[in-house]
């Protein structure tokens, strides 16, 4: 059998550096995407194929996959990783901020399968792995945007994994709860830079606690973590929708299930004292 060939995006750091060496592990030739190469020295050190990737630009991600396609002839599986959360009051985060937050985290991630799908669908099989977030179905306050980019890749994804069931294509949904990352790091500065100061600066203050606890306590999994899941979700032969995994996801989503809507806004009140 021809080796399964992976495209990794965000794989510089975090979930997506993770992925990649699990895949790696598991015997895929895996291309690791991402804007920082310099810092995927290691993982080419390991056996991936490194690549330049600006999510932000059309000509950079035709340009990845035409590469890999002229080199691999194909791509079985596509991680979507790459998401920036950017955090502040809806008020004051400038519309040109959220415009480029969605570019990322839904458009790039959209262009991408739109190109990788032509060949899985010819061979009627293949994966896409879109990695949202437990904030793909719960929301907090100074998160509008970063909320909004989940949940449309919820939908997307949703509606993705009925469009392609007949020609063999599976998408499956990852949904980290909290992980140790630069993610918590980006998001907290960005929630203190637009809104530290202002009308919203006492709860931008407790949102960042909360943050601080979560994401650097013994709640918060390793990268290693989810890596292990999507290596599992691609290599089972049938997996399930969505996994919600680690870092508090699984309970705060059944809680989401559970409750009406002003039981569960009183659920996140409580916990950012909003």
């Amino acid at each position: 059998m021809q080796q399964q060939v992976a495209l990794v995006t965000g794989a510089s750091s975090g979930i997506g550096e993770a992925t990649v060496r699990a895949l790696l592990a598991a015997g895929f030739t895996v291309y690791a995407a991402a804007r920082r190469t310099e810092r995927m020295q290691g993982l080419a050190h390991d056996g991936a194929r490194v690549l330049a990737l600006d999510l932000t630009d059309d000509a950079s991600i035709t340009g990845t996959v035409a590469a890999i396609l002229a080199e691999a002839r194909r791509i079985d599986v596509l991680v979507n990783n790459a998401g920036y959360g950017s955090y502040g009051s809806l008020e004051e985060v400038p519309i040109e901020e959220g415009r480029r937050q969605f570019e990322v985290n839904v458009f790039g991630l959209a262009r991408l399968t739109q190109l990788v799908l032509p060949g899985m669908r010819e061979r009627r099989s293949g994966t896409i792995v879109n990695v949202s977030s437990m904030g793909g179905k719960f929301y907090e306050p100074l998160g509008t945007w970063y909320h909004a980019t989940k949940f449309a890749v919820e939908g997307l994804s949703d509606s993705l994994r009925i469009e392609l069931r007949p020609f063999g294509v599976r998408v499956v949904i990852i949904e980290p709860g909290a992980v140790r990352s630069e993610w918590s790091g980006i998001a907290r500065d960005t929630l203190l830079a637009r809104s530290g100061t202002g009308p919203y600066a006492k709860y931008a203050r407790r949102v960042a606690g909360v943050f601080a606890l979560s994401y650097r306590g013994t709640l918060a999994a390793k990268p290693e973590a989810i890596g292990a899941v999507i290596r599992h979700a691609v290599l089972t032969e049938r997996p399930r929708p969505r996994y919600p995994v680690a870092g508090g996801a699984p309970i705060v989503l059944f809680l989401r299930r559970l409750l009406p809507d002003r039981a569960f806004d009183l659920f996140v009140r409580a916990v950012y004292r909003h």
